[in-house]
């Protein structure tokens, strides 16, 4: 076959300039240290580092959450051990105030003590983090996460959400802990009542106190399920309770229903997981001959204390009303369906409304709905007795307390308005006090503890974080190893290709001048 030197000189500059473009590849790749710099040097490696770019993209992003989980961890765990410290302080203060030998005016100065560490709870309760947000609050953490009610108690504002933080491709932890946890859960020890039934006028001779809870399960499995109970004095020394049902139950008293006041320890009634403190005072004229007959008939109610409510009418509102009675009317409905961390109830007209669990949102939708009937709105098993008629869009917040557990910010203020009243000369105050005082040294034991809890996890979750952060930063070695393996070049197979390809490239040069040089008239 002929071909034209046009032909050859074409073909020859095209081969020469693919020669050349491997030369100058290879020595970018010399140079770079890099085999693959556009997809097309190697389309399935390309894909695969791109994807590798992203694992690492996503591994610096878990990393950067673990450095914040940190941080929020750090800024809790220092709240949470001043919180301890101040429990602390005023569990020493009521151990003092229990002492027999103060008078109104010692109890007062310690309870201008814990009126300062209830302000300081408050406050660290309250606090916030390096971004302005409340710790304490979960996912609504631009509100403040505890409030106090107009009637001295504390509410909690916040909800029950854990904000959480990807750490890896199936695993998150939260970011910190809500107010709801931490400090709403703590056991109530002081979760019975008593109420005297006879004598109808109290003579002063028999008190039993409101009852300390001693053992929790035995109250809630035992206790709760015969109240409420009817403990009467047969004599000065023995007793009978019966339950709700008429049913004889004083065998599982201490003492089989036998008590001695004049033994220490011998008043006190531990039944069904409950410690009531009984104070026999007999009166001028009594002898041990009439003993039996004076103590003898008096009786009284023994019981869980119901939940209570405090509802709160929102600033907005268009009309006046407020809610002036709450009370549970429906306990089955009350125990299914009221939200346990608090509700909002809102009017959509003056006669309708609906209740929602708190706090209200724009996606939120309601638990329940009804009419008002003669005044009151009932919802869910609760009642609302209401001073007039709403307006369309009022709306009352409704904090619960069930007496199962209490904040203890309540605790701390039970304390403080105890120790501020006085009690010279007044038997039935100064037992009010020693309940109140030996229930808060119980409740901030339990506070203590669920502090305690949080503080562990908050540990845990940081052993948590250590391991994922090794974890990270050994995928992350694995993720640049294999991007070494796929992108990066050989420098003896590079070096050794760009001479042979020069050398290609100088013969190929060579070539062509010697052949474009030959002719016909050569061979003359």
């Amino acid at each position: 076959m002929r071909i034209s030197t046009a032909q050859y000189y074409a073909t020859t500059a095209a081969n020469y300039q693919r020669n050349l473009n491997n030369v100058m590849k290879t020595a970018e790749q010399a140079s770079s240290g890099l085999k693959v710099t556009t997809a097309s040097d190697d389309p399935v490696g390309a894909a695969r580092l791109l994807q590798l770019d992203q694992q690492e993209a996503m591994l610096g992003q878990y990393t950067n959450n673990i450095n914040a989980l940190n941080t929020a961890q750090a800024q809790e765990e220092s709240v949470l051990n001043s919180i301890n410290d101040v429990l602390q302080k005023v569990s020493e203060l009521a151990v003092r105030a229990g002492g027999a030998s103060l008078n109104d005016d010692d109890r007062k100065s310690i309870g201008a003590e814990v009126a300062q560490a209830e302000e300081q709870l408050l406050n660290l309760m309250n606090s916030k983090d390096a971004n302005g947000k409340y710790i304490f609050s979960g996912a609504s953490n631009n509100t403040p996460p505890f409030a106090r009610n107009s009637d001295g108690t504390y509410s909690y504002q916040g909800d029950q959400t854990q904000l959480q933080l990807k750490i890896g491709d199936s695993m998150s932890l939260g970011l910190n802990d809500t107010g709801w946890d931490v400090f709403q859960q703590a056991i109530n020890a002081s979760r019975s009542s008593t109420n005297m039934m006879a004598p109808a006028v109290d003579d002063g001779r028999v008190a039993l106190s409101p009852g300390l809870v001693s053992s929790g399960p035995a109250f809630d499995a035992s206790f709760r399920g015969g109240q409420p109970y009817t403990l009467s004095f047969a004599s000065s020394t023995q007793f009978v309770i019966t339950d709700a049902l008429g049913n004889d139950v004083t065998a599982e008293a201490n003492g089989g229903g036998k008590f001695d006041p004049n033994a220490k320890g011998g008043s006190d009634i531990n039944f069904r997981g409950v410690t009531f403190a009984l104070d026999v005072t007999f009166q001028a004229g009594d002898t041990p001959a009439n003993a039996d007959a004076v103590i003898a008939g008096h009786s009284f109610q023994l019981s869980a204390k119901p939940d209570s409510f405090v509802s709160t009418r929102a600033p907005g509102n268009a009309s006046t009303t407020v809610v002036s009675q709450t009370s549970v009317t429906n306990a089955a409905d009350y125990n299914s369906f009221f939200p346990e961390g608090g509700a909002v109830l809102k009017f959509t007209s003056p006669t309708t409304f609906d209740l929602y669990a708190r706090p209200l949102t724009s996606g939120s939708a309601p638990v329940s709905s009804g009419t008002v009937a003669a005044g009151v709105a009932t919802a869910a098993g609760v009642s609302f007795t209401l001073s007039g008629a709403p307006a369309a869009n009022d709306q009352f917040d409704v904090s619960v307390n069930t007496h199962q557990t209490q904040n203890v910010l309540d605790t701390v203020s039970q304390l403080r308005q105890a120790l501020e009243t006085p009690t010279q000369g007044n038997p039935a105050a100064q037992r009010h006090l020693d309940s109140v005082v030996a229930a808060s040294i119980a409740n901030l034991g339990n506070a203590k503890n669920q502090v305690d809890l949080a503080r562990g996890a908050i540990g845990a979750r940081g052993n948590v974080m250590d391991m994922q952060r090794d974890q990270i930063q050994s995928s992350g070695l694995i993720n640049k190893s294999t991007q070494s393996l796929i992108e990066d070049a050989d420098p003896a197979e590079v070096l050794t290709r760009l001479t042979l390809q020069q050398t290609m490239l100088q013969a190929a040069q060579l070539a062509f001048s010697k052949i474009s040089q030959l002719g016909l008239f050569n061979k003359l």
